[in-house]
């Protein structure tokens, strides 16, 4: 049983309140039992001569009708007890519906994540937390594996990640387990909102939390959950060498033409001996440096192009120039060693 100080001094060490007891953070609240956890120990860990300030955001997806109002009424009434900043919006629930209970899962993050992004804005936050456990985390990891992934997906959630220029996303109970944040809540007399539809098995997610991996526990490895995370953290170490290598390649091969239609160009005579991997992470990540559509570019697209850059051999007795048009409309061009990326033209 952890008592409430060791569970504040733990997450003290997770995410010391020197690094952001002097800034404006903004603290994603659901009123579910992570989130409030989370809301209540940073409470507890502001210096008291801190200049800094915890704004607390709910956004109420109004999904659940009353019981979506009475999840907002909760999280207010618990941020005003605390002393705190309440920040709270009302999603179009009917956008949320029209896309089916296929895509609900997908469109009510989006949702979460634009609101909290403009909520860091409206109050010069430097950083949003949420309150992702590593339950969560193992969940993510299930989930990519079951749906195909690579290395990336295997790492799971970032602990922090870039939310805007100005602020970073940090998940801060990352390292702490689902029964520790009930057990710290229950010492303090915390309580907390249960939200049904995370019973509902119409969405994967619930269906690995409540289906699969209490099966892979009870039936194949009791530490599952340990086994996924360290997984993670491999897939974590592993990523990062490519990355490293991505970086080197990607400031010796890359460049952005001026005065031309081309956006990206690459030189693709110092990319022949390096693994495919590592040239599909590079073109990934020239994509995203250029805010080009992502959802659509899958493993079979990533290849394509890899494909053409690398002038496979496979691709038949085609002509030196090589051309293919790519989701959002980029073109990808190959002339010789000469690899480009040409946008459509606005």
């Amino acid at each position: 049983m952890y008592r409430s100080t060791t569970f504040e001094n733990l997450l003290a060490k997770a995410w010391s309140p020197f690094d952001w007891g002097e800034v404006t953070v903004v603290l994603s609240v659901s009123g579910g039992a992570d989130s409030v956890a989370l809301l209540r120990a940073m409470a507890a860990l502001v210096p008291s001569n801190s200049v800094g300030r915890l704004v607390v955001a709910h956004l109420n997806h109004q999904l659940r009708g009353d019981d979506s109002a009475n999840d907002e009424r909760f999280v207010r009434d618990l941020a005003e007890t605390l002393g705190l900043s309440f920040d709270v919006e009302r999603a179009d629930h009917a956008r949320l519906e029209a896309v089916g209970q296929d895509g609900l899962e997908a469109a009510a993050r989006q949702a979460r994540y634009d609101f909290l992004r403009r909520t860091a804005e409206r109050w010069g936050a430097r950083y949003v937390a949420t309150g992702h456990t590593a339950d969560d985390q193992a969940e993510t990891i299930l989930h990519r594996i079951v749906r195909g992934t690579g290395i990336t997906g295997l790492s799971g959630m970032a602990r922090a990640r870039t939310l805007s220029p100005a602020t970073t996303l940090i998940r801060p109970l990352l390292t702490f387990r689902r029964a520790e944040i009930v057990a710290y809540l229950d010492e303090l007399g915390q309580g907390y909102r249960t939200d049904a539809s995370n019973t509902d098995t119409r969405f994967t997610r619930n269906r690995i939390r409540h289906d699969l991996l209490p099966r892979l526990t009870q039936e194949y490895n009791p530490s599952v959950v340990d086994a996924l995370l360290r997984l993670g953290s491999l897939a974590r170490e592993s990523q990062g060498v490519v990355d490293r290598l991505v970086d080197d390649l990607r400031s010796r091969c890359v460049t952005r033409p001026c005065d031309s239609p081309v956006s990206v160009a690459v030189d693709t005579s110092q990319l022949r001996d390096q693994p495919r991997y590592v040239v599909r992470e590079l073109l990934l990540a020239v994509w995203r440096d250029e805010k080009w559509p992502m959802q659509a570019m899958g493993f079979t697209q990533w290849e394509s192009l890899a494909a053409l850059l690398l002038g496979d051999a496979d691709m038949g007795d085609e002509p030196p120039t090589r051309k293919k048009v790519f989701p959002g409309g980029i073109v990808a061009e190959r002339h010789g060693d000469r690899f480009m990326l040409i946008p459509p033209k606005e």
